[in-house]
């Protein structure tokens, strides 16, 4: 309901009735409409999260994983809902800073802390040679998501195709700055 309406239009008897129970059990499991807010934000990073792995271990060479993984990535983000899901915690933030925090902290920091040991296991491997995970990380992830990101929130459509084109790109500056 959050990501429908909004933060402040959400009531608490509405989330109540939706899921069933009383009032009182939502305040005992969550605190307040705040702590229900950000438990919500959560499990939406935690989707984004499963969406797509970044195991280390996983078949191909780095190349391909490097594909599959900015492919997954883009493939999530380009979705209706996500990119509504971003624009209303944009929204949220600007009242309600937590919010932003609490996002930022549940999905994109895990992300890239997770894809810097990835990149970490491939420089412990040989195969890469980096002294900044982090910028790399971001590098990596700007290079695939490109303009086409910032177009999907002003009602541009998704792209598959030139996706794919920009991804591959990416790998290949990618592998060749750091590989």
């Amino acid at each position: 309901m959050f990501f429908d309406v909004g933060f402040a239009a959400t009531a608490i008897e509405q989330v109540a009735a939706k899921a069933g129970v009383s009032k009182v059990t939502v305040y005992n499991h969550f605190g307040d409409k705040r702590g229900l807010f950000v438990a919500t934000v959560e499990h939406q990073c935690e989707q984004m999260r499963d969406h797509f792995t970044l195991d280390m271990e996983s078949e191909g060479n780095l190349r391909e994983r490097l594909l599959a993984l900015g492919i997954a990535m883009t493939n999530f983000l380009a979705r209706p809902e996500m990119t509504r899901f971003e624009l209303r915690i944009a929204a949220e933030t600007e009242h309600e800073p937590e919010v932003g925090r609490s996002f930022l902290d549940a999905g994109p920091r895990r992300m890239r802390m997770q894809f810097c040991l990835m990149l970490q296991h491939e420089v412990d491997q040989g195969r890469l040679q980096i002294d900044d995970l982090p910028l790399a990380a971001e590098q990596f992830v700007s290079m695939c998501k490109g303009f086409a990101d910032l177009e999907r929130r002003f009602g541009a459509a998704n792209d598959p195709e030139r996706n794919r084109e920009r991804i591959e790109g990416a790998v290949n500056v990618f592998l060749k700055a750091y590989g």
